[in-house]
């Protein structure tokens, strides 16, 4: 499983009028067993669970062990957060891709950003992805018996020897005998290809989908979806690498490869199956297929749709919530990734209708990164303040909160939101979703 012991899983938060919150749990407490069982991570703590009656080994904040019984249905939550989803550790990467983005950080920051997460666990509970090239059996047998179904798996290529150039791994080689056994299982698969151009791109990406296509028959298609990424690159990748950038050019180029391959799966498949991300649209500066093109978003964490799905929601939202007019007027600075601007100036457009509401749409690309064309994740305290500091900003300043560490108030550079706020003398809302942002714009 992982090189390290189980630990008491540590609680963060009992839920209000929760079984826990009843018998006494507080934050602080360490859940040791369930039913004499150590639970070695949250999908192990979800199945001892689902019983009618536990026995908890609860280890107090002041360190003393306590004996704990509950009654309750089979399906009914206990009401626990814990501090990591993982309580014997995390299997780290064992590839070297030159593509990976903890590779292409500088040195000095905070070690979470430096962990090279490959967990079949993480990709189960939280749909991130995986290579699958360090599995034990043990593994793939516990991924079989529980029925960790579907998991998240970065492909790349199918070709061994351009899966094993890529990965830099020996092991990355056995893709296709992965997706067999995934097929054999009856569990699924979604996959992503990170285009590299000269590496996996043109013929060698055309196999890929067609291999992987594959996969996709019977009642339960072990590939159920791939997503088509183009790589990014910042100023801090290994200076050794063989990568070059995704021009708009080559964007248009796999733009049309994947098209025309959708047309064969829908024709076969019943669905476009292979799906290009946002990103190719943008950096070719091409309009985005419509939203009926995305069917149920099968790779939404992938970018694939979301731009389109924002748009919807936001006039779905923006009939109901959006008033004529607030009062006092305000003027408000919306900040996004220079990728996403011509996507969003609709929004802004829309915003500004709204009587005594001015909303100007700021679109900052990353100098911290080395990037012309930045999405908004990327964008750090260090872009935010070079590129606002000579503005008008306004009465206040919305940023999108995936710029923020989750459970933190740290961008990627370690500045934090309120010394952002100090230094631009504004204050500084993160919103997470639409009505947050319409909120934070008429309220």
């Amino acid at each position: 499983m992982s090189n390290l012991a189980i630990s008491p899983a540590v609680i963060t938060k009992v839920l209000p009028n929760s079984i826990a919150a009843e018998v006494g749990f507080e934050a602080g407490d360490a859940l040791v067993a369930i039913n004499h069982q150590k639970p070695r991570d949250l999908i192990d703590y979800q199945f001892l669970c689902a019983d009618e009656v536990l026995a908890l080994e609860v280890l107090d904040a002041q360190g003393k062990t306590h004996t704990v019984e509950i009654e309750k249905e089979v399906d009914e939550d206990l009401g626990l957060e814990f501090a990591t989803a993982l309580f014997d550790g995390l299997i780290q990467c064992n590839n070297r891709c030159p593509f990976c983005f903890i590779d292409q950080q500088p040195p000095g920051k905070r070690q979470s950003l430096y962990l090279k997460d490959d967990d079949y666990r993480l990709s189960f509970l939280y749909a991130s992805y995986l290579t699958l090239t360090n599995l034990t059996a043990k593994e793939w047998e516990r991924i079989a018996q529980m029925r960790l179904s579907p998991l998240y798996v970065s492909v790349h290529a199918t070709e061994p020897e351009i899966r094993i150039r890529l990965l830099k791994n020996p092991r990355a080689g056995q893709i296709l005998e992965h997706c067999r056994w995934f097929q054999e299982q009856r569990l699924q698969i979604h996959a992503q290809v990170v285009v590299c151009p000269g590496i996996n791109d043109g013929s060698h990406l055309e196999q890929t989908l067609l291999d992987l296509a594959q996969f996709h028959s019977g009642e339960v298609p072990a590939v159920a979806s791939v997503a088509v990424v183009p790589v990014g690159l910042t100023r801090f990748r290994p200076p050794d690498d063989e990568l070059i950038p995704v021009t708009p050019e080559k964007a248009l180029e796999v733009i049309a490869q994947v098209q025309t391959l959708q047309k064969q799966f829908r024709q076969c498949l019943k669905t476009n199956f292979a799906w290009l991300a946002d990103e190719w649209f943008l950096i070719a500066g091409v309009e985005l297929p419509p939203a009926s093109h995305y069917e149920d978003y099968p790779q939404l964490g992938n970018g694939v749709g979301s731009i389109r799905q924002f748009l919807k929601q936001f006039q779905a939202m923006a009939k109901k919530k959006l008033p004529r007019q607030v009062s006092p007027p305000r003027k408000i600075t919306w900040v996004v990734g220079n990728a996403v601007e011509k996507a969003f100036e609709p929004i802004q457009r829309q915003l500004s209708q709204t009587k005594g509401l001015e909303v100007n749409l700021v679109a900052l690309s990353s100098d911290y990164w080395g990037q012309k064309i930045s999405v908004t994740g990327l964008l750090t305290g260090k872009d935010l303040l070079q590129g606002l500091g000579d503005r008008d900003l306004g009465d206040r300043l919305l940023l999108p909160s995936i710029m923020i560490k989750h459970d933190d108030n740290r961008f990627l550079d370690d500045l934090t939101v309120e010394e952002l706020a100090a230094q631009l003398n504004t204050p500084v809302l993160t919103v997470n979703g639409i009505e947050e942002i319409i909120n934070a714009c008429i309220q």
